[in-house]
């Protein structure tokens, strides 16, 4: 007899409640085989079978709270045809296999590794259809996540067999995409009626057969909810405690859409409008600048600043910085001095709250918010306040170019400790920027316009530029907001009082 037990559920995780049995008593399993579903306040975490045979006895039925090391359930062993019935089905799923040509092997496309911390992607765009040869790393298809797009190459030459996740399909990292065949030849695959089959399992409409937690299912009753207002995040969309209870905080944020209800539309209207699906970028970035608004106790403050000085040094220099580094002198580097000049002198505009601690960085990160056809990007700098004119204006040109091409790592967008961001060259003359969290500030730059200014007693014309420092209050006075912009503004001003450090 083999014990099923509890695994171990993660760090400060005691007890579970089992969700879903997959087996019933007298059903047999294969080693590995899934048998039960556990549900903790964050995570579903799938129990596998220990060993082969006969499930004889369940333990803890759903919606029971279980301890990790608890006894779920008991295996009778003995069971070679039990291994080889739960099996099975395995073969019922490879009706295509006659197709391959003689001589030519199947092989799995994979996802790839999407980043640290990322698990999973949509189908953004297949470039192949099954039927279709290809060389070896040629594009097959390319996948999306919440910061970047990941280009999936072919591992061989050969033919697509079957696609088993459709454009639109949500993957986990590590999960199969398609099946190939290396024999390059169009016949290899003539039928893939059925590829769409796998990926319809990940999508909306395979959840009314879906089965949700007992202790969701009760949860939802006690709260009035129904399983249409909440979304599952189980196996194949079931609806999970947690999810309800992430549903039920939801009326927080729920008079937004009441605050601008959509309009009715005339029929002649309505045939000319166009509903599209958010992409992950655009959803994350949406996400993330609420969450910003709604932690931080944001607060910006402005100033403006003359731009004769950078304007005129930028000028002398140029060809002179072209010819020596390879890589044109711009605006931001000056902006990226000016800043790690000012945030020696106030450190908390570079530091971040976590929990009840002050976290203050005796480095850099510089992020300078880039947009791209799909949406706003923040690469960042590291170590930015030991690099020089150049090797910055290297940074910038280098993350800029991966940024519109969607080469970005996660690597390369995390870590920042204080953003730049430009919106001058959209010609915006003032704006306020929202934090970047857990940042605790972001310079806002703007268009540089000629402006009438009282110089010495004198008007006279000069190149201004509005800058907007948004900040969190939490953690930074308006003393050090203002004295932050302030020395900014001096550094642009008189650019010698960066080399002098002053």
């Amino acid at each position: 007899m083999t014990e099923v037990r509890v695994p171990t559920l993660g760090e400060s995780v005691t007890e579970a409640t089992v969700a879903t049995w997959f087996k019933k008593p007298g059903d047999s399993v294969a080693q590995d085989e899934m048998l039960c579903e556990l549900e903790t306040d964050k995570v579903t975490v799938e129990v596998p079978a220990p060993a082969a045979g006969t499930l004889s006895e369940i333990v803890a039925g759903e919606g029971d709270t279980v301890g990790v090391d608890a006894l779920l359930a008991q295996i009778s062993e003995g069971g070679t045809a039990t291994t080889s019935e739960a099996k099975a089905p395995e073969p019922e799923a490879e009706p295509e296999s006659p197709t391959t040509p003689s001589g030519g092997s199947e092989m799995d496309v994979m996802v790839p590794t999407l980043g640290e911390s990322v698990t999973e992607a949509t189908v953004s765009t297949w470039f192949k259809k099954p039927g279709e040869a290809f060389e070896a790393d040629e594009m097959l298809c390319e996948l999306e996540t919440d910061k970047v797009s990941v280009e999936v190459p072919a591992p061989a030459a050969g033919v697509m067999t079957k696609l088993l996740a459709e454009e639109g399909a949500t993957v986990e990292a590590g999960g199969k995409l398609a099946i190939m065949s290396t024999y390059a030849n169009s016949s290899a695959a003539t039928d893939a009626g059925g590829s769409s089959a796998p990926a319809e399992g990940s999508s909306a409409p395979a959840r009314k057969d879906t089965e949700d937690a007992p202790s969701a299912k009760k949860l939802m009753a006690e709260n009035n909810l129904h399983a249409d207002q909440v979304t599952g995040t189980g196996k194949d969309g079931r609806v999970m405690k947690g999810d309800v209870l992430k549903a039920m905080a939801a009326p927080a944020t729920a008079p937004a859409p009441a605050a601008a209800p959509r309009a009715p539309v005339a029929a002649d209207q309505a045939a000319r409008e166009e509903r599209v699906k958010m992409t992950r970028l655009r959803q994350t970035i949406a996400k993330r600048l609420k969450d910003s608004q709604n932690t931080a106790a944001m607060l910006t403050t402005y100033n403006e600043v003359d731009m004769t000085e950078v304007m005129a040094l930028r000028n002398e220099y140029k060809d002179l910085f072209l010819k020596k580094h390879g890589v044109k002198l711009g605006f931001m580097s000056f902006f990226t001095k000016a800043c790690v000049h000012a945030l020696n002198e106030v450190p908390e505009v570079n530091a971040e709250i976590d929990g009840t601690d002050i976290v203050y960085k005796n480095y850099v990160n510089m992020g300078i918010a880039a947009g791209t056809p799909t949406g706003l990007v923040v690469p960042v700098i590291n170590d930015a306040d030991a690099m020089s004119f150049a090797a910055i204006e290297k940074a910038i040109a280098e993350k800029g170019a991966k940024a519109r091409d969607g080469k970005l790592s996660m690597a390369e967008m995390q870590g920042g400790t204080f953003t730049i961001s430009n919106g001058g060259v959209y010609g915006s003359l003032m704006s306020s920027p929202i934090l970047n969290p857990p940042q605790s500030g972001i310079l806002g730059m703007h268009k540089i316009q000629d402006r009438p200014m009282a110089i010495n007693g004198q008007v006279v014309i000069r190149p201004m530029m509005y800058l907007a420092l948004s900040y969190d209050h939490r953690i930074v006075d308006g003393k050090g907001a203002v004295t932050f912009l302030v020395r900014v503004k001096e550094a642009l001003e008189d650019p010698r009082r960066l080399l002098m450090d002053l």
